[in-house]
């Protein structure tokens, strides 16, 4: 199978039974969204959703976040991973939307970087989930699956993931694509032991060819 092929097959199965696929982190509007993303970082998104209701009440808009004091932020988000750096995140970014933005979320990868505790992956997911727009987020899921499937070739770092999957994948489904790699990642193609019985990509995939395949007779008798 070319990698054209695979990247054909990889669509049409998603967008055959996914396709409304969207993030799992619950939110509003942009500002919610933004926080909830910087909170996920090495955080599961049902801890960040059990969270960010009492921030959002508290602190509905930017504007008031950026009024916050670090120990009523902190007091809010302490079960979460590292507490301590994302309450200044979290304060250092409503600070600047305000004094930069004019209490605005920016919707470009560009403006978003600029934020503390913003970095490309969390832009990425900004954009593409508020707007839509071509661009692929890579977290472990995505960095993960995509280079077991082989969608992806000795992609050694994030960016380079990213690369190569924007370079292949059709630009209106980019936005997508980054929810379907995510989805498969946490709950099929999980990262010691992947679920290849019940995996409706294993025909594709080059993870399965050479790893499982192999030791599956039924299947290798059709190859």
């Amino acid at each position: 199978m070319t990698k054209k092929e695979r990247y054909r097959f990889f669509v049409d199965y998603f967008l055959q039974h996914a396709p409304s696929a969207e993030t799992e982190l619950l939110y509003h509007d942009p500002y919610q969204l933004l926080v909830a993303v910087i909170l996920s970082a090495q955080c599961t998104d049902k801890r960040v959703n059990m969270t960010t209701p009492a921030i959002f009440e508290k602190f509905p808009t930017v504007d008031l976040l950026s009024e916050a004091a670090y120990e009523e932020v902190f007091g809010l988000i302490k079960s979460i991973s590292y507490p301590g750096n994302k309450s200044r995140h979290l304060l250092g970014m409503a600070k600047m939307v305000v004094e930069k933005f004019d209490g605005k979320i920016p919707l470009t990868v560009e403006e978003l970087v600029q934020l503390p505790g913003v970095g490309r992956k969390t832009a990425n997911v900004v954009t593409s989930v508020v707007d839509n727009q071509p661009n692929m987020a890579v977290d472990t899921h995505v960095f993960r699956v995509s280079a077991r499937l082989g969608l992806t070739t000795n992609a050694k770092t994030p960016l380079a993931t990213e690369m190569q999957l924007i370079k292949y994948l059709p630009k209106d489904l980019i936005y997508i694509s980054h929810h379907w790699l995510i989805l498969h990642g946490r709950y099929i193609c999980v990262a010691r032991k992947p679920k290849c019985g019940i995996c409706g990509l294993k025909t594709a995939c080059k993870y399965y060819k050479k790893e499982v395949a192999p030791y599956n007779t039924e299947f290798s008798e059709q190859l």
